[in-house]
């Protein structure tokens, strides 16, 4: 019975529950937006609409899943990251063959219907975490090479992988933040400044050649419409009604459910995903947007922490890609709420709806706890199983 307790209280103190705190509370103030922001589309004798039910539904799988992963030794999982990258990889080739594309954008095929639901999985999402984790081992393998041409080069390589397969399939969005996740990752793995610069005149002196054959005409427009909005109203449209929204709140908002222009069905197009922000702006004001914000933030510092502490250094590197990529969308999905940026379709992380997005976060987290759990100054008890020991408790 005492080894029966021990082990249910090691269990515990080994769980780092500010940062599961942090992201349920995020997850709980997101909930409640987006049934703000989907009320007015609700069907009739529906009592909760469908995104937020959905939301919910990823929310509670996805504490089921990072709880679970949080109790698999990091060290296990590291190791099967040939079988992690090419599950992800498969999984976007899938796309080619059977992914489907919203109403708006039917060339976009990012996602592929469960069968047997009526549900959408958008494989990008699961191949972000993915990739923190293949890239983060990488540079663990290489961090006595990373200067040499051939290693940053398979390294670069690596990182276009994912990048070049969500782009093709129509998700700019998602290319960006593998770029910045990798960006962030080599420069904490000590990579020299010297081909931070010489990529960035690269990509200064390929810029015709992007705007020319990699961007689209409707992204193309959306660039042009922050410098000349009165040519490109109607492109203009979602972000023009988002802005008028946030400076409609004020400091502390027009009330939650009562936003003038949330509680309009589609006044602000994809209020409850890409411009959750508005909505947020527009019904709890400055305070809301801050303290939406400040979860944020606090779930950011708290997986820097981790990593800053974590023994190896491949698992460090993987703290810091998520933390990057938790950061990076939150700052452009909120900078194209501010109509500072164009809109190219990222979500606020624990806010927006989407299935996909929130799940796989949650799996993220896991890896995050996992690596918490396991780098505390303890000597591990484990659970054999065969010849592995993914499981433990301290």
């Amino acid at each position: 019975m005492r080894t029966l307790i021990r082990k249910i209280k090691d269990a515990v103190t080994g769980t780092d529950f500010m940062l599961l705190l942090f992201c349920i509370a995020a997850s709980i103030f997101g909930v409640v937006m987006v049934y703000s922001a989907t009320r007015p589309a609700m069907a009739e004798g529906e009592t909760i609409p469908r995104d937020a039910r959905a939301m919910v539904i990823a929310v509670g799988i996805g504490l089921v899943f990072a709880l679970a992963v949080s109790f698999i030794d990091y060290n296990f999982i590291t190791k099967l990251f040939p079988f992690v990258g090419a599950v992800c990889i498969g999984l976007m080739v899938l796309l080619f063959f059977i992914g489907v594309g919203p109403a708006e954008r039917p060339d976009a095929k990012t996602w592929i219907k469960v069968p047997g639901t009526s549900f959408f999985f958008q494989p990008s999402e699961l191949m972000k975490i993915g990739f923190i984790i293949t890239f983060g081992m990488h540079l663990e393998l290489v961090r006595d090479k990373l200067d040499r041409i051939f290693h940053l080069a398979l390294l670069l390589v690596h990182a276009a992988v994912p990048a070049g397969l969500v782009l093709i399939t129509g998700d700019m969005g998602s290319a960006l933040v593998f770029i910045f996740i990798s960006a962030v990752m080599l420069f904490c793995a000590g990579i020299k400044l010297r081909w931070f610069f010489l990529a960035g005149t690269i990509l200064i002196a390929g810029a015709p050649f992007i705007w020319r054959f990699v961007f689209d005409s409707i992204q193309k427009d959306r660039i042009l419409g922050l410098i000349y909005p009165d040519r490109y109203a109607d492109v203009m449209l979602q972000q023009n009604r988002g802005m008028a929204a946030i400076t409609g709140g004020g400091l502390t908002g027009q009330g939650l459910f009562h936003g003038a222009l949330t509680q309009v069905d589609n006044m602000i197009p994809e209020a409850e995903n890409d411009m959750i922000f508005t909505c947020i702006g527009e019904e709890l004001g400055l305070i809301g947007c801050a303290a939406a914000l400040g979860l944020i933030l606090a779930v950011v510092l708290r997986t820097v922490h981790v990593g800053r502490r974590a023994r190896m250094g491949g698992a460090g590197l993987m703290c810091f890609g998520f933390a990057a990529m938790i950061a990076f969308q939150t700052v452009v999905n909120v900078g194209m709420c501010l109509m500072l940026l164009p809109v190219v379709g990222i979500t606020l992380p624990f806010f927006s709806a989407g299935g996909s997005s929130n799940l796989c976060v949650y799996i993220g987290i896991g890896l995050i706890l996992s690596i918490y759990r396991f780098d505390r100054e303890k000597e591990a008890v484990s659970f054999r199983i065969g010849n592995q020991t993914p499981f433990s408790s301290y």
